[in-house]
């Protein structure tokens, strides 16, 4: 399934180009991106999309030397439980 980038989002979408998949993200400052959704439709639930598209918003920060908030929930929960993303969370 290819990941798309678009408007300070990554998402999958189907043939029809309805969206399956997404995580959205803004600029809060020039070096902190603020996570404050993800979505997996139902179909695709329980595959690691949603994982696959948080890893992609941290490949993009660290890319662009950016921390995150993760404001959403899923983002969090992910961001939180592992060390590996701890370069990228931006702390208070």
């Amino acid at each position: 399934m290819e990941i798309k980038f678009g408007n300070n989002e990554f998402y999958i979408e189907n043939e029809q180009k309805e969206r399956l998949g997404e995580i959205t993200f803004y600029d809060k400052n020039p070096t902190t991106i603020v996570i404050d959704h993800t979505y997996v439709h139902e179909t695709l639930r329980g595959q690691s999309i949603a994982r696959t598209l948080v890893n992609q918003v941290v490949r993009f920060a660290r890319e662009h030397n950016k921390k995150i908030i993760p404001l959403c929930s899923y983002a969090d929960k992910v961001l939180s439980s592992s060390e590996e993303f701890k370069d990228v969370i931006k702390k208070d």
